[in-house]
């Protein structure tokens, strides 16, 4: 059993891919206490919660999951498209928040 709990381990860690830090980003983080992330496109909810808060150790109170789709985009040699993206919004508890900018200490 230690092994599956090791494998679901490693596998947190690859959930999450980056924060989304944009000008909607912080307008949401302020409005509803929301961080948002891009996820793996497999991720599930349950996998994204566990994800958050075993790494920024904050609880979750729940997870909206969002798959946008990569924009066409016309250069000289053809039609292209950019990259799908799963984005999670994921609600914290009131009195929790997530900091980026501090160093890791």
């Amino acid at each position: 059993m230690s092994a599956v709990m090791k494998i679901s381990e490693e596998r947190l860690m690859k959930v999450l891919l980056a924060p989304v830090i944009s000008e909607k980003a912080t307008f949401v983080a302020e409005k509803n206490e929301q961080v948002i992330f891009r996820v793996l496109k497999d991720a599930t909810k349950p996998e994204i919660k566990a994800a958050v808060e075993n790494l920024f150790k904050v609880e979750v109170e729940s997870v909206q999951v969002l798959n946008r789709l990569g924009k066409q985009k016309r250069s000289r040699n053809g039609m292209g498209r950019k990259k799908h993206q799963k984005l999670a919004y994921v609600c914290l508890k009131p009195g929790q928040e997530i900091h980026f900018t501090e160093e890791a200490k």
